[in-house]
């Protein structure tokens, strides 16, 4: 028996390889799926099963592609209902792969047909589970996903309750624990940075594991602090219900080099967005004008999802030399497949041919102190809200949206003002200045170094604030 994690930072994602006596199941494949195609083939394997643990909300699973390739059958939980063929388990169904068994059990909660895979070893022993999003290594899964259910999140949560105790803390506590999901995620809120455990240190650790805990304060504890999903979750977990294009069909119309006119060409005809991804302080010295910086370094996917609202927004992209066809594979995980081009030869090419071009005003935190003595000086800091109520810049001029809703928020703030933006770091506050200088506010500076650099200055900062001022 084989087991392999195939972990992907940027959604901070598990899919997984087992393989047994020349026979393999996925779990929770990626979208791009020739890896698990190849991995099969070195080892002279046959994929025969694709377990689902449930419709993915943060991502496009691969599963759809993954069965045309290799005939191998779609397993989802009890009341899954798709667009195309699957097979819909039982709960307690056991699937034989080779010398070992996959069982199902079905753990509700997270979303009404998530299931947990209990694989049993070659002698029958419970070797370990594939928990999806139902139980996180720190956590579980966020009760508020199920898609069009008139159930409450409560009602799930409750659901949730009973799976945990009644189905996955009865197991043995050396039973290995591979979670959907580690730290980065927003289909929980306290995960760990670590993607392998056992079960036993879950029980002893995670808060939502507790023996003594009743189901009212577990439904309490779990909907503590949520904050509401991204706006993409629910369309991405459509598109696992429904399906989409193949992979290498988006892969194909989004690797097209295209030179300067080409590219405001389609972009003028196609309404296209264009997205630019190097890193910031690349973006920052010069851009194509109008268009929005999200960074492939960072975490890009995720930031996409939230921002861009429409996953059929036509986009072209600026890209690091080398990165076009990464760029296009990580747009397509979360279900923006109508990538049209990218810029043949970056940003030069387009300086090279004398098109205008833009930059973002950055200053030093120095500099900014001692601008901040003006009284009128307007602070936008777009951390998020827990971020924010942690420690922030004193003053009245200090206003305060988290990046993850800059669309709801235009109306907070005022084309007329001046504003120093900045976020922890520097990554998310050129995210921000983007989209707002795209909207038509061109009165920005960005704080170089962010928040991190503003602690290690005199200016005053505050610790507390009262939620009803946010």
């Amino acid at each position: 028996m084989k087991i392999e994690q195939i972990y992907t930072g940027c959604l901070a994602q598990g899919a997984y390889y087992i393989e047994s006596n020349g026979e393999v199941a996925i779990i929770d494949p990626l979208r791009e799926t020739q890896q698990y195609v190849d991995k099969a083939n070195k080892e002279n394997a046959k994929i025969k099963y694709i377990f689902e643990t449930h419709f993915h909300a943060d991502f496009v699973s691969g599963h759809v592609d993954l069965a045309k390739k290799t005939g191998a059958t779609i397993v989802y939980g009890p009341g899954a209902e798709t667009n195309y063929d699957i097979h819909s388990a039982k709960d307690n169904e056991v699937f034989k792969l080779g010398h070992v068994t996959i069982k199902v059990l079905h753990t509700p909660g997270h979303t009404l047909e998530s299931s947990t895979y209990l694989l049993f070893d070659e002698t029958g022993k419970e070797h370990a589970i594939f928990s999806g999003d139902t139980l996180f290594l720190g956590d579980v899964g966020r009760p508020d996903l199920a898609i069009k259910s008139d159930l409450t999140k409560e009602d799930l949560a409750s659901m949730l309750f009973d799976s945990l105790r009644n189905k996955i803390m009865p197991l043995p506590d050396d039973v290995i624990v591979y979670p959907a999901h580690g730290a980065g995620s927003a289909c929980g809120k306290n995960l760990s940075k670590e993607t392998i455990g056992v079960l036993g240190d879950q029980k002893k650790t995670n808060y939502a594991l507790r023996a003594d805990m009743t189901r009212d304060e577990f439904v309490e504890e779990v909907l503590d602090g949520i904050a509401p999903p991204p706006q993409y979750f629910a369309k991405n977990a459509m598109m696992n219900k429904s399906g989409y294009d193949e992979f290498e069909t988006v892969l194909k119309k989004g690797d097209n080099a295209l030179n300067p006119e080409e590219f405001e060409a389609i972009a003028n005809q196609e309404d296209a967005l264009v997205l630019d991804v190097r890193h910031e302080k690349d973006f920052v010295k010069g851009h194509i004008p109008n268009s929005i910086f999200i960074g492939i370094h960072g975490g890009f996917a995720p930031w996409v999802g939230a921002l861009i609202t429409d996953l059929k927004q036509p986009i072209l992209l600026v890209t690091p030399e080398g990165k076009e066809k990464e760029t296009v594979t990580r747009l397509s995980r979360v279900g923006y497949d109508n990538t049209l081009g990218y810029l043949k030869g970056g940003i030069e090419s387009w300086k090279a041919s004398g098109k205008d071009i833009e930059t973002i005003d950055s200053i030093t935190v120095d500099e900014f102190s001692k601008q901040y003595k003006n009284e009128t000086t307007n602070v936008l800091d777009v951390r998020k809200d827990g971020e924010y109520q942690s420690e922030h810049l004193q003053g009245n001029h200090v206003q305060h949206f988290a990046l993850d809703y800059i669309n709801d928020n235009m109306n907070a703030i005022s084309k007329d003002k001046n504003y120093y933006v900045h976020c922890a770091g520097g990554y998310r506050s050129i995210i921000a200045a983007s989209i707002l200088k795209a909207r038509g506010f061109n009165n920005l500076t960005d704080i170089a170094g962010g928040f991190g650099a503003i602690k290690n200055t005199d200016l005053p900062t505050t610790d507390f604030v009262c939620p009803s001022t946010l």
